[in-house]
Order: C-alpha cells, then structure tokens, then sequence
C-alpha cells in the first residue's frame, strides 16, 4: 500500500514512521508513505496556507488554492492510482476497526491534514474528499488523526504483522464477533496472591476457547454494552 500525507508539519510523522510496526511495515515493502509539504504549493513570499474567514470569527482557515493544488500534483506522481482521498475533521465518519478493515484493502490512500481553525468548505465541494474523524474531540490539527489511520490500517496489511492471527481475535475483529478482547496472563502463574485462572493453566484447548469467549462478552457488557446492540 502507498499512503500519501499533505501536512504542513511532515516532520511530525519522523519519529512514528521509523518505530516499531510501521517501520517494519516499511522495512518488508508492505508500506510506502510519501509525506508532502503543503506549502510547497503556496504562491506569495510568506508560504502562506491560511487567511481571515469570510463574515469574520476566531482563528483563520486553510485555503482551497495550495490544497487542490497539493492533491492534483500528488495524485499524478502515481499514474493509475489515484488514490482514496480523505480529509481529517471532526466533522467524518468516525474512524473504526471496520473503517481500518475498508481501507487495508485499498491499494492506496491520499490524507489531508488540516490545520487551524477549520478549511474552505470548497475544498470538501471540489475535491470531494471522504471527511474522517478519529473521535468526538478536537486536535490543533489533522496530522495525529493521519498517525492513528496509519497505524490501524498498516498493521492490518498481511505480512506485517508476521503472526496473522494477532489482528484477527483482537477487539472489534470479525474473529471476536465485534467484542472486546478477553483478559490476558504470562508468567509467573501468580502474582501478590492473584493467580492465572485455572482453565488457562488446563492445557484444554477448547475449555480455553470457551472460557475467552465468556470473558470477552463480559468485558464487552461492563465497559462497552454499545457494542452488544
């Protein structure tokens, strides 16, 4: 998969990139990320991105001119592959396991990253991008929102994860039918007087099966009952 940002921070993205799953994500080849700086697109001496909102009000907002510039230029260094658009705001579909799922199978993907206080709505008319939110609350820009997708989509990417299984029974997979995922132990077997629970201890597989399949409806009821409707 390629995943394209447009950030006027891409330098956020260094330490992210180069750590843990998503380095090793692009260490095997599964994952390209191309991080493009949005005012390389700007026209006057100052670079700037943003300007005072028509009818007045707080703050200042992104200008449509650098960003369909941006995703026009963006879209074409990959000829054939223009690429799933998607703009960060909390105005979107809120992002989920299933939204993740969605678009692990995309071939690939183009992130807008805004900034300050909102965007020029022609930027949503024009370029017709998919608004995605990451949570009913709001950020000083779209750059973490862009992490999060990042990482929950590329360690659903096969390979990458090495152990397959380790993306399929975790909570809200399709494996654990949506639900939370169960309790988990190692050693030592016990612990300031807190001992492993038995069935885990038994060496029967299907008792253990059984036993995770009860804990996870049960952590599900008291932590997330939404879930179960």
């Amino acid at each position: 998969m390629r995943i394209d940002v447009i950030t006027i921070f891409p330098e956020m993205f260094a330490g992210v990139l180069s750590t843990s799953i998503l380095r090793i994500a692009r260490e095997k080849n599964k994952l390209q990320v191309e991080l493009t700086d949005l005012r390389d697109f700007t026209t006057d001496r100052h670079r700037s991105v943003d300007d005072r909102p028509f009818g007045g009000g707080p703050g200042m907002v992104l200008k449509v001119e650098p960003v369909a510039k941006a995703v026009r230029e963006v879209r074409v260094r990959k000829p054939g592959a223009p690429g799933r658009l998607l703009l960060m705001c909390p105005q979107g579909r809120v992002f989920d396991q299933a939204f993740a799922r969605e678009l692990a199978a995309e071939p690939r993907l183009l992130l807008v990253a805004p900034r300050y206080e909102g965007y020029d709505e022609r930027i949503v008319e024009i370029l017709k991008p998919e608004r995605v939110s990451i949570g009913d609350y709001v950020l000083t820009g779209g750059e973490l929102p862009a992490m999060v997708v990042i990482d929950a989509v590329a360690r659903l990417l096969p390979g990458v994860l090495g152990d397959e299984q380790s993306a399929e029974w975790e909570s809200f997979s399709p494996a654990g039918q949506g639900l939370l995922e169960y309790p988990q132990y190692t050693r030592p077997a016990e612990f300031e007087g807190r001992a492993v629970p038995e069935v885990l201890l038994s060496g029967d597989h299907a008792k253990v099966e059984a036993w995770r399949r009860e804990q996870a409806r049960k952590r599900t009821a008291d932590f997330r009952p939404d879930l179960l409707e």
